[in-house]
């Protein structure tokens, strides 16, 4: 049994927004393990040139442990993205979010 990082991002808002991203998402999506910690901020700037010092980031780690190799997990890992993505999108507005596929072991 190893653990396997399925997905890996990040989630933000504005500074001034009262939200608590562990309390909007789910600990656990389809036996996949969401871990959400807050983190400064990746870059310092967004792609359009908004300063990224305006937002609050959490990092976003979507673990899960089998016997299986990684790459054995891409069916697994799309399924959790099906499940996950429509609790992204119904955030409030001003939340954005980015995941990536990672599928490695830890």
């Amino acid at each position: 049994m190893q653990a396997v990082r399925l997905f890996q991002g990040y989630l933000w808002h504005p500074r001034d927004l009262p939200l608590d991203p562990k309390v909007l998402l789910p600990p656990e999506v389809l036996g996949a393990r969401l871990l959400v910690d807050e983190v400064p901020p990746p870059t310092p700037f967004f792609q359009d040139g908004t300063p990224t010092h305006t937002q609050r980031f959490y990092q976003l780690t979507l673990l899960l442990l089998a016997p299986e190799p990684p790459e054995a997990l891409k069916p697994r890992a799309e399924a959790v993205a099906q499940a996950l993505a429509p609790l992204l999108e119904a955030l409030p507005p001003g939340v954005g979010w980015l995941l990536l596929e990672d599928l490695r072991p830890l």
